[in-house]
């Protein structure tokens, strides 16, 4: 196995052991069903919405994604990005799949995942400096969202 392939197992066995971590402490299993939805959003390149999620996982039924995303929301392993449509988008906390931004089209509500360089934190830390002491916060995390067209939506 390549060292890529070794490193995309461990990191699918980590983020496995963490959520089923994560649900123990509230007496829930880690069933297959939850299992199959972690997965799908580890591997989508973008936050996924309801009927995007039942596209993917056809054997599930739309009631039991519903179900389980809010669990596996309540205890941290999903997180609910609101939607510019009637959907929201879930993916992965980012504890689990790494910390990013989104890329939002404003025209018809897709979401792009925005890696998080260290020119960009760093920009986006200086920026908010002078406003978070100003206003006395103790910042624990920051979400950054670039809104405008897509390049499907953009009128040539």
């Amino acid at each position: 196995m390549s060292n890529v392939g070794e490193a995309r197992a461990a990191l699918s066995t980590s983020i496995h052991e963490a959520v089923r971590a994560r649900l123990a402490q509230v007496d829930q299993h880690y069933t297959a069903r939850r299992r199959l939805l972690v997965e799908t959003l580890a591997a989508a390149a973008r936050p996924l919405t309801i009927p995007e999620i039942v596209t993917a996982t056809p054997r599930l039924p739309q009631s039991t994604i519903y179900r389980n995303l809010t669990i596996l929301a309540e205890v941290g392993v999903a997180y609910r990005l609101p939607g510019t449509e009637d959907h929201g988008r879930y993916e992965l906390a980012e504890e689990l799949c790494g910390h990013h931004h989104h890329l939002v089209c404003t025209r018809c509500g897709r979401v792009d995942d925005l890696p998080a360089s260290a020119q960009l934190e760093r920009a986006l830390e200086a920026a908010a400096r002078a406003v978070i002491d100003r206003q006395g916060y103790q910042v624990t995390e920051h979400r950054f969202d670039q809104l405008g067209l897509c390049s499907s939506c953009q009128v040539p």
